[in-house]
């Protein structure tokens, strides 16, 4: 099983216990807009489109809306059970869904108070660091001064280079991650000039 199918299951089991009315991080999400997010990301190519097209966003809005009205549980169960046969996405699962089903596992497990990070194993964080390695410099274009990622154990990616001041921001391939897809309930040590730390935290990192 792959580690996009263990975060795939994983989030369920955190769908459940949470409830469809519980907060994400996902802006003004709740789990059941979260859910239906992943449904028609899965089983709607035609509206799929609007995540990433503006044009089309009205659209996705609004076969999000009527799927967000389905049985909590029926919402689940298409979640649990991925891409159907005839998707796209399937044949590529365990590459294209890593990063979704793991940021979206932390986005119900850290909206809840009293949230800690969970210990991955190495080989788990290794995966995670080489999706890291493909999105960095998409994530971090518009920082205003270098960034430069850094895992514990000495790898090191810089994500963005421009003349100047620089940011080093080093923690768990997991908690970069998160932090390169915008999330700001992260564990990380950053080192640099206050206001440029505080500029890499803050730029849009929409990917």
């Amino acid at each position: 099983m792959s580690m996009a199918q263990d975060e795939r299951r994983a989030l369920v089991v955190a769908m459940t216990a949470a409830g469809p009315d519980a907060p994400t991080l996902c802006g003004s999400w709740t789990v059941r807009d979260l859910a239906a997010h992943l449904v028609v990301r899965e089983r709607r190519p035609d509206a799929a489109p609007g995540i990433l097209l503006k044009p089309f966003a009205g659209y996705l809005d609004s076969v999000q809306a009527k799927a967000a009205q389905r049985p909590f549980t029926e919402l689940l169960e298409q979640v649990r059970t991925g891409p159907p046969w005839w998707s796209p996405l399937r044949p590529v699962d365990a590459v294209a869904n890593l990063t979704e089903m793991f940021v979206h596992h932390e986005d119900v497990r850290r909206a809840e108070p009293g949230w800690e990070p969970r210990e991955l194993t190495a080989e788990d964080e290794r995966n995670l660091w080489n999706a890291l390695r493909r999105m960095a410099r998409m994530a971090y274009r518009k920082a205003p001064v270098t960034v430069v990622l850094a895992t514990p154990d000495g790898e090191r990616v810089t994500a963005h280079s421009v003349e100047g001041s620089e940011v080093v921001l080093t923690g768990p391939a997991s908690e970069l991650l998160l932090h390169a897809f915008g999330r700001k309930e992260v564990r990380l040590t950053a080192t640099g000039a206050d206001e440029d730390v505080r500029a890499v935290h803050d730029c849009d990192r929409s990917i």
